[in-house]
């Protein structure tokens, strides 16, 4: 079998793939939820996360489950405020804030930028607020939003996904990595910190490869000037991803391949490297080790230091 399949990964076949939408109310938030971060040594800081409804990403990517949770349309003005409001009422106070919008935060059909004042006055009380972004949307708006902001430092997200050329292409993110890399340094050069997000097992590659390319992935943000990495093991479930299980083109990533890229990101001593454990209980196969294996990555998440190597029958499969 070749490696890519036969067809045009683009919108129209990603799309047609999909099953419905989950009922979103655009004046409250998807979800919202607070977790601990690595502050530096010794240190952790409680972040809280605001999952934020609004209209759908305009980029289909190839292995994005976002959408399921987004609107046809660009949500009223005030619904984003308002989705903030509600949620900061329901939160422990906390310096550090995430807005994410299963898309581009400076996408304007997605937060208005007429919002942004109202936003900027919720969180006024946080040292630092992290956004997401493509690199198409990081401009202007970018600038506007930290200047609101002050002295609340902003730090934006982008998906670099993956530095293999021909998957980060059939991905259908439309992005290169010169543009990631124009986004960084845009980023860097107005005094924005930024945080990449990396797949663990895209599309099209192999256990192995996976491993191998995530890594090369670190090497490539750190490199451009990132901050933080975010290593994202690729699940199935949005539609197309399942199509192309069925072809033989994915399958999911184990929890031993997250184990083994969190190791090489940590030993760079580059930067914070943190594994994504949402619903991490189905990458693995083994119930012995599991709650171990949960245990190390969140304990390597916050502390970031390596540690000994969980030993289990599976290990040797």
């Amino acid at each position: 079998m070749n490696r890519f399949p036969d067809v045009r990964i683009d919108n129209p076949w990603v799309t047609s793939k999909r099953g419905e939408k989950n009922p979103v109310d655009p004046y409250r938030p998807a979800g919202y939820f607070t977790e601990q971060e690595y502050a530096g040594p010794g240190s952790t800081h409680d972040f809280a996360t605001i999952l934020l409804a609004n209209n759908e990403c305009p980029f289909r990517c190839l292995m994005c489950d976002l959408w399921k949770n987004t609107t046809d349309e660009p949500v009223p003005p005030g619904a984003i405020p308002e989705q903030i409001r509600f949620a900061l009422a329901g939160l422990p106070r906390t310096s550090h804030l995430k807005l994410y919008n299963s898309g581009s935060f400076f996408d304007t059909r997605a937060i208005p930028p007429a919002d942004y004042p109202a936003v900027a006055r919720l969180v006024s009380h946080c040292e630092m607020v992290v956004v997401e972004s493509h690199p198409h949307f990081i401009g202007d708006h970018t600038l506007f939003f930290r200047d609101l902001l002050r002295p609340v430092l902003l730090q934006v997200a982008v998906g670099l996904e993956t530095v293999h050329p021909e998957v980060l292409h059939r991905l259908n993110k439309k992005m290169d990595l010169a543009e990631f890399e124009r986004s960084i340094g845009f980023l860097s050069s107005h005094g924005i910190t930024s945080r990449a997000f990396i797949l663990l097992r895209p599309p099209f590659l192999s256990e192995k490869e996976g491993i191998l390319w995530a890594n090369k992935s670190i090497d490539f943000a750190f490199s451009k000037g990132v901050q933080t990495c975010v290593v994202i093991p690729v699940r199935s479930g949005n539609g197309a991803l399942d199509v192309l299980a069925r072809q033989s083109y994915f399958a999911q990533p184990d929890i031993r391949s997250l184990e083994a890229v969190m190791e090489y990101g940590l030993g760079l001593d580059a930067g914070p490297v943190f594994a994504d454990l949402w619903d991490i209980d189905r990458f693995s196969s083994c119930e012995s080790c599991l709650e171990q294996r949960k245990e190390r990555l969140l304990t390597m998440n916050l502390n970031q230091c390596l540690i000994p190597p969980v030993n289990c029958s599976c290990s040797g499969s």
